[in-house]
């Protein structure tokens, strides 16, 4: 899987895969952008409820007719830590269902999103590597 992000000016940046889709990310004016897109916290928690609610969808539309899910939404809240790097210390999901649909089926598919299909949730603990492509060259890190 491939994303790319490039540059717009001040702050904003445009995020897109492979396919063609994509999204507008920027930040507050203090910081020199101009609030025109998500910020890449604001992302990374939507990617995350979207991961959620997706796997979650799936389970229950296997186990309930159609119809009985009359709404479902998704609030994902996070708490940064005080000092940089200002990560998630804290992130509390919150499911909204309307329909008829037993709690214990609801429970179970959420449950199970987190704590084993939700590559998201999962990939905050990805080891990373640095690469630079500097003019055109590969560029290897002086230390």
């Amino acid at each position: 899987m491939l994303v790319e992000t490039i540059w717009e000016g001040k702050m904003s940046l445009v995020a897109g895969d492979d396919k063609g889709n994509t999204f507008k990310m920027d930040t507050s004016p203090k910081v020199g952008g101009d609030e025109k897109g998500v910020t890449p916290m604001a992302a990374l928690l939507g990617a995350m409820s979207g991961c959620i609610s997706m796997d979650t969808l799936a389970m229950l539309r296997r186990s309930v007719d159609n119809g009985e899910i009359l709404s479902f939404r998704v609030e994902a809240d996070g708490t940064q830590n005080d000092e940089h790097p200002k990560y998630f210390t804290d992130i509390a999901i919150t499911l909204y269902v309307e329909g008829d649909v037993p709690a214990e089926r609801v429970w179970g598919a959420f449950r199970k999103s987190e704590e084993k299909y939700c590559s998201v949730r999962h990939s905050l603990k990805a080891d990373v590597t640095l690469n630079l492509v500097l003019n055109g060259k590969d560029t290897p890190e002086l230390n």
